[in-house]
């Protein structure tokens, strides 16, 4: 796991868009793996200028993303197709790109076909991660075991507290999610974490410095052999780095 503090969020945005960039000039047919939240719209809005710019082509790009919240139609203005369409694939030329469907009643299935494409696409080339407050990454709860593929997760109260900020009222907030399992994003060939802010300094210590341990569900990254971390300050403050 290599470890990169900055200065500031913007710069943050600025070296995860240049890791992306590196990957898709490398490779014009990646397979990516994004991400929702807050923490990647920077980095989105940088590749969209790099885009707009004439320097990144997204023509030949494959995405997957993490999670898609269950039963949340996909026009509601918080699903993450809604949120992926309007913060990235609205505004580039990704012509491939797939999400969970938090409608398919049968659960199983469509985690099982999940997983399925993105082995057939040839595997995840670079997978975006943020970190919740909890520890997790993708909806990959804290829990006494790591779960190894795509799954139906219910969401811990932190996890809906913390995403109540998008909703009208905590109620509206889904109680389930389909996530990649850790598993899934552990297959990736390469992966790059964000993470920003005071809030996630706690966390952001013991997913480095302490063990690997599934309370902790981003501490199984340092079992990964491809991992960048990018912090801007006041998410690193608590690393005895």
């Amino acid at each position: 796991m290599i470890v990169h503090v900055f200065d500031t969020p913007a710069q943050v945005a600025r070296a995860a868009a240049a890791v992306f960039s590196a990957q898709i000039l490398k490779k014009p047919d990646s397979v990516l793996g994004l991400a929702t939240g807050g923490t990647p719209v920077d980095t989105y809005k940088e590749l969209i200028k790099l885009h707009q710019d004439g320097i990144l082509d997204f023509s030949q790009v494959t995405t997957f993303n993490l999670d898609e919240y269950e039963g949340l139609p996909t026009s509601h203005p918080e699903s993450y197709v809604a949120f992926m369409k309007r913060n990235l694939f609205d505004h580039v030329n990704i012509k491939q790109s797939r999400l969970p469907d938090g409608l398919n009643k049968d659960h199983q299935k469509e985690c099982a076909a999940y997983d399925e494409e993105i082995r057939q696409a040839g595997g995840v080339d670079l997978q975006l991660l943020g970190i919740g407050n909890n520890g997790h990454i993708g909806f990959n709860e804290p829990s006494d075991h790591f779960v190894y593929d795509t799954n139906l997760v219910d969401l811990t109260p932190s996890t809906i507290k913390a995403n109540r900020r998008f909703f009208d009222s905590e109620d509206q907030v889904p109680r389930k999610a389909l996530s990649m399992g850790i598993g899934t994003i552990m297959e990736a060939r390469s992966i790059l974490m964000i993470a920003l802010g005071e809030g996630k300094a706690e966390v952001v210590q013991k997913m480095v410095e302490g063990d690997i341990d599934p309370q902790v569900p981003a501490s199984i990254l340092r079992a990964h052999k491809d991992v960048t971390v990018l912090l801007d300050r006041a998410a690193a403050s608590k690393l005895s780095l």
